[in-house]
């Protein structure tokens, strides 16, 4: 799969990709609703996905798509808004897909799906892809919704599907605000303290273009370490005492189970806050 289209290419987890698939030897078709900064490597082409016919547009030629173009979050658009934008625009990517029969189809999920922010406390920890679905926001169902679209896809199609619920993604810039939550972790406890650095989120990108994958399938990606200073079993005993822990916890290890992006994908996050102190 040589020549991959970035959807999304502008912002910031689609830069980092687009650098990392460059890096690594793939032609890149670039997409976006804004144009992309001058260093990013490739020509930005402008396409709105919410039309069908500009997502075929975008993806004809291309062996793979990378698909990272959506709201990125609850509370930037209204309720509505946002569910229909991003269904819209992932149905659009999808079924371009299978009418132009591209190789690969991978997407940005999200750890939302799994019943973030854990205002409810989850049901066991570490949480993991069986922990799914519990969509919490308009957001959140956009993206279950689009899990079994692309189930279906799949199966009508024989492309695969490969969806990676990312952590909250941040880059070295970010980490000088952790600090700030080591004395009350209720600060953080929304997402069970994790994250996933952006260099991570786009290498694994790459990994699950290049993975042997069947049909559709999903995959929690964070770090492999907490935004915390404590031990990830502490923090469990104290803001959700009543929470099976089903394994023991070792150190600062992530509460978002990556063990199957690890065995399917080859997913080894190489890059911790820990690094930047």
């Amino acid at each position: 799969m040589a020549k991959i289209c970035v959807t999304g290419a502008s912002g910031k987890l689609g830069r980092a990709v687009v650098r990392d698939l460059l890096d690594h030897g793939y032609e890149v078709v670039a997409t976006d609703v804004r144009p992309g900064p001058s260093d990013l490597g490739a020509q930005v082409l402008l396409a709105d996905l919410t039309q069908y016919g500009q997502a075929v547009e975008v993806l004809h030629g291309v062996d793979a798509v990378v698909h990272l173009a959506n709201i990125p979050a609850p509370g930037i658009h209204t309720p509505s808004e946002t569910f229909n934008s991003n269904t819209v625009m992932n149905s659009n990517v999808f079924l371009a897909a299978a009418q132009l029969k591209i190789g690969r189809v991978v997407w940005a999920s999200s750890e939302t799906t799994l019943g973030l922010p854990f205002d409810a406390p989850p049901r066991y920890a570490p949480v993991d892809e069986d922990h799914y679905p519990v969509p919490t926001s308009t957001y959140a169902l956009s993206k279950v919704v689009t899990e079994t679209l692309a189930e279906h896809v799949a199966q009508w199609s024989g492309i695969a599907f490969v969806a990676l619920r990312f952590s909250n993604i941040l880059g070295p810039d970010d980490y000088k605000a952790f600090p700030a939550y080591w004395e009350d972790p209720l600060l953080r406890k929304w997402n069970l303290w994790g994250y996933i650095d952006t260099r991570d989120a786009a290498a694994s990108c790459r990994l699950a273009l290049e993975a042997p994958i069947e049909g559709a399938r999903s995959f929690i990606i964070a770090a492999a370490d907490t935004v915390m200073n404590r031990p990830s079993a502490d923090l469990m005993k104290e803001v959700f005492p009543d929470v099976e822990i089903r394994r023991d916890l070792a150190g600062f290890e992530t509460l978002l189970a990556i063990d199957s992006a690890r065995e399917a994908l080859g997913f080894t996050p190489r890059h911790s806050w820990r690094d930047h102190e």
